[in-house]
């Protein structure tokens, strides 16, 4: 599966844009859209030149499809469009989750998959943050939408 329109806003969303490198809640040099290497794996450095908005959808856009492969290779069960979707914004903030995808393989409750989602990496630094709360939110919401 590849990643929907819907999908992707999510995610920019909640990624929001810099052009200029900085350090992200959990201390790993940033660039445009969340992303923390560029095509062929160089990791982002503070010492990077700003870019432009529309350097940062190229490297989001180049970027994307390694998430999308982890969620199709994690996920051996047919998935909504909106349950990829959901999963590969998750994927992509967070590395990915192997019990998640274990949760969703053995099609568990859906109580224990929201509960799940939102509850777990919503830290960085050892303390609660707001911003991804409401992702992890938002994330639950769209996998359990029809």
């Amino acid at each position: 599966m590849k990643t929907s329109q819907n999908g992707i806003n999510l995610i920019l969303l909640f990624e929001g844009f810099s052009p200029r490198p900085y350090l992200d809640s959990a201390g790993i040099p940033t660039i445009g859209y969340g992303n923390t290497y560029y095509p062929g794996g160089k990791r982002v450095t503070m010492k990077d030149p700003a870019i432009s908005r529309e350097r940062g959808v190229e490297l989001f856009s180049s970027v994307l499809p390694a998430y999308e492969k982890i969620v199709n290779s994690k996920i051996n069960i047919a998935l909504t469009q909106n349950q990829f979707d959901a999963l590969v914004s998750h994927t992509y903030n967070t590395g990915g989750s192997d019990t998640l995808f274990s949760l969703i393989n053995k099609k568990a409750s859906p109580e224990a998959i929201k509960d799940w989602l939102t509850t777990r990496y919503i830290t960085a630094g050892g303390k609660v943050l707001n911003g991804l709360v409401r992702r992890r939110k938002t994330e639950a919401d769209l996998f359990f939408s029809k």
